[in-house]
Formats: C-alpha cells, structure tokens, sequence
C-alpha cells in the first residue's frame, strides 16, 4: 500500500500523463517501498513476510465467499 500511495502521489506531483513517466512513477514508488519494507526488516531482525503471514484464501474472496453464505441463511 505504501508503493501505490507513494506512486500516486508522484504521479500528481508531476502531472505525468504519458507511460514512461507513469513507468517511472511506478518504479520510484516500488522502490520507496522496497527500502522501507529492508529498513523495517533490517530493525527487526526477521523478514516481514513468511508463512506466517500467508493467506490460503485471499480475503476478498473470503468476503465474497460471507456474503453469498449470510444471503442463503
């Protein structure tokens, strides 16, 4: 989420309209994000993602999934 709102954000900022800035946008924004994700990590002593942490089922499918089930009931 970090690397969507950092590329939004550079994306109004400079007004980009065509696909190499909106490319260029994309990418300093997955590296802002990609450099908070190691500074996170490197703090923590562990990585951020893991099994741990993993969906079987992603959630929009599972709220899906609740809804169907709560309008049968």
């Amino acid at each position: 989420m970090l690397g969507e709102a950092t590329t939004t954000r550079f994306t109004r900022d400079r007004d980009s309209q065509k696909f190499p800035e909106l490319r260029k946008d994309a990418k300093e924004g997955g590296d802002v994000a990609g450099a908070t994700r190691w500074d996170i990590e490197s703090k923590l002593g562990t990585s951020v993602v893991s099994s741990d942490n993993y969906f079987e089922t992603p959630e929009n499918i599972k709220r899906v999934e609740s809804k169907k089930k709560k309008l049968k009931d």
